[in-house]
């Protein structure tokens, strides 16, 4: 019999689709009976956390976004959501994803005549968007036992930028305001780890009370190129991204 189970985070227990033995519920578990239950699976919910640079030292002269803030990687956070609109039986889903991330970089930006750093503190905030085809391979998982699903996204990438200097909005020489959106393309590989087998109770009775299927620790390779096809400051990055998924 295929058993599945969850993990305690932030005091929820995260868990998967497993056989219900069970003709009710409560909050001490399952009770009487012996019926089998799975609930329907149609997507996916991910939460992201990654080191964020972007390339834009790659498209000018110079390098404006290392001499301003540095070398060092700041923490990207955010999500996605995944409609696992097709099946492909003995494979694995095919469906859209959509996903939004922040990142903030700050720092004391040189002066042009002198090169020191300005007393005023210079931030760069993006929020890359994204909107993917995923394709996850879960048959290992599904068919074989093994908890492992690797997956491919690729798709269009949006990102909206805003930088600050000393409370106001920078300006470019031309009086340009420091703001922009910017578009390109997105792609990633990865690989899940589902979490279910390590409390088998647990996965039965959250997929019965709240429909969650699976719950899954993930680690991702993933990269951009957003910069508007080259007329935009390069937003886009290269990068890994480790986080939380859930199937329901």
């Amino acid at each position: 019999m295929r058993t599945r189970a969850g993990l305690a985070c932030f005091g929820l227990a995260f868990s998967t689709t497993g056989l219900l033995f069970a003709q009710g519920y409560d909050e001490l578990g399952s009770y009487g009976g012996t019926h089998e239950y799975e609930s329907e699976q149609y997507g996916a919910a991910e939460l992201r956390f990654g080191p964020y640079i972007p390339n834009v030292d790659e498209d000018v002269n110079g390098s404006p976004y290392e001499d301003t803030f540095g070398d060092k990687f700041r923490l990207a956070w955010g999500f996605e959501v995944d409609w696992q609109a097709l099946r492909i039986p003995g494979v694995g889903t095919l469906g859209p994803g959509a996903g939004w991330s922040r990142v903030k970089a700050s720092g004391k930006a040189p002066l042009a005549a002198s090169g020191e750093r300005s007393g005023e503190t210079t931030s760069l905030t993006i929020m890359p968007m994204h909107a993917v085809a995923v394709f996850r391979v879960d048959t290992l998982s599904r068919n074989l036992g093994i908890p492992l699903v690797p997956y491919a996204k690729l798709g269009f990438g949006y990102a909206l930028w805003t930088c600050h200097s000393g409370g106001s909005r920078c300006r470019a020489p031309d009086g340009t305001l420091g703001r922009g959106a910017e578009y390109g393309y997105v792609y990633a590989v990865g690989l899940m780890l589902e979490l279910d087998w390590l409390d088998p109770e647990s996965s039965r009775n959250m997929d019965n009370s709240m429909g969650v299927n699976s719950s899954y620790l993930f680690g991702e390779l993933f990269g951009s190129d957003i910069s508007s096809a080259g007329n935009g400051m390069q937003v886009g990055t290269r990068t890994w991204v480790v986080g939380l998924a859930f199937e329901f």
